[in-house]
């Protein structure tokens, strides 16, 4: 099964971000959307941001992710 995480961008350089994920940074792909500046949360797949989504949305899937463990 294949998910979407969503993250926080912390930095941005051209197509690439650095993304939080519960106090890690990752590094992620803005190829697909490169419209995304930092401070936005976007759903990260596969190492490509695929979507962006507001503060809210994101913080309440972070949630349930972390219920079941999965983060």
């Amino acid at each position: 099964m294949c998910l979407g995480i969503p993250m926080k961008v912390i930095e941005k350089d051209g197509e690439k971000a650095f993304c939080d994920l519960g106090g890690s940074k990752r590094e992620i792909s803005l190829k697909l959307m490169p419209e995304v500046e930092v401070g936005d949360y976007v759903i990260v797949h596969a190492g490509f941001a695929i979507q962006k989504l507001d503060e809210e949305e994101a913080e309440e899937t972070l949630k349930m992710l972390k219920e079941v463990n999965y983060i």
